[in-house]
C-alpha cells in the first residue's frame, strides 16, 4: 500500500496577521494509522519543504497521544521536513490520497489545478481518495468520472458551519466549506461539534473535525485492505 498525504504550503489565516497551516493531529494521526498498518506513506506539499504547522495545533491541550509520538519521532519529522513538491508527484505511484485539514487548505487547495487535477487522476482510475476537517475544500472543484463535481450526490461531511463558528473565525476563511459541499451538490451529514464523524461513498473519505482524522485513515485503510 503506498499512499501520499497532501499538506498545506498556506500559513497565513487571512487577513488577521494570525499563523495557520494544517493541523497536528489531522497529520500525525493519519500518519501512523497507515504507517502502524503497513503502507509506504509520502508527504507532499504545494510548495515542497516544510509545511506550515498552524500553532493552535501545537498546544498543550490539543495533544493526543500520536501527536506526542510524533513529538518523539525524528525519522518523521525529518520526512515532514523535506515534503515533495505536488508538482513532482504523480498519481500512478500511489494507491490512494489523504488531505489533512487546519485551515490552511482553505486557500491554497480549491483553486489549486495541480491539485485537482492529482485527486481527479486518482478518481479516474478508482483509487481512494480522503479529506479531512477543512481539507475537503480541496475537493470542491474536482470533478468526477462524469465531468460532473466530485461531490455531487455523495454523502459528504468536513468542518461544519457551527464549528467554524465556535472559533470564531466565519468572517475569515475564504467560504464556509459545509455551504461549499452542499452548493456542489454534496449530500452533507454532520453531528456535535467535535465528535467523530466519517462519511464514506465508495472511494470517497470524509472526515468532520481533527478527532475524524484517525477513523478516517481507519475508513481508507479498509477500501485499500478489503475484506
Amino acid at each position: 500500500m503506498k499512499v501520499l498525504i497532501v499538506l498545506t504550503s498556506h500559513d497565513q489565516l487571512g487577513d488577521t496577521g494570525k499563523k495557520t497551516g494544517f493541523w497536528l493531529e489531522e497529520f500525525a494521526a493519519p500518519y501512523y494509522v497507515l504507517k502502524d498498518a503497513g503502507a509506504v506513506v509520502t508527504l507532499a506539499s504545494p510548495k515542497g519543504g516544510q509545511p506550515p504547522l498552524d500553532p493552535k495545533s501545537d498546544l498543550p491541550e490539543n495533544q493526543t497521544p500520536l501527536t506526542r509520538r510524533f513529538r518523539t519521532d525524528a525519522a518523521a519529522q525529518a520526512e515532514l521536513a523535506s515534503t515533495k513538491k505536488l508538482a513532482a508527484v504523480s498519481a500512478d505511484d500511489f494507491d490512494a490520497i489523504f488531505y489533512p485539514g487546519g485551515h490552511g487548505p482553505m486557500w491554497d487547495m480549491p483553486d489549486n489545478a495541480t491539485s485537482i487535477a492529482l485527486i481527479e487522476a486518482f478518481v479516474a482510475a478508482g483509487k481512494p481518495v480522503a479529506a479531512v476537517c477543512h481539507a475537503p475544500a480541496a475537493f470542491v472543484n474536482v470533478r468526477g468520472k462524469d465531468g460532473e463535481y466530485l461531490v455531487k450526490g455523495k454523502r459528504v461531511t468536513g468542518f461544519t458551519s457551527t464549528e467554524e463558528e465556535a472559533v470564531g473565525l466565519t468572517t475569515v476563511v475564504p467560504f464556509l466549506l459545509e455551504d461549499r459541499l452542499k452548493e456542489r451538490g454534496g449530500i452533507f451529514s454532520k453531528t456535535a461539534n467535535w465528535a467523530p464523524y466519517v462519511q464514506v461513498d465508495g472511494k470517497l473519505v470524509t472526515g468532520q473535525n481533527p478527532a475524524s482524522s484517525g477513523p478516517g485513515a481507519e475508513e481508507l485503510l479498509k477500501l485499500l485492505r478489503p475484506v
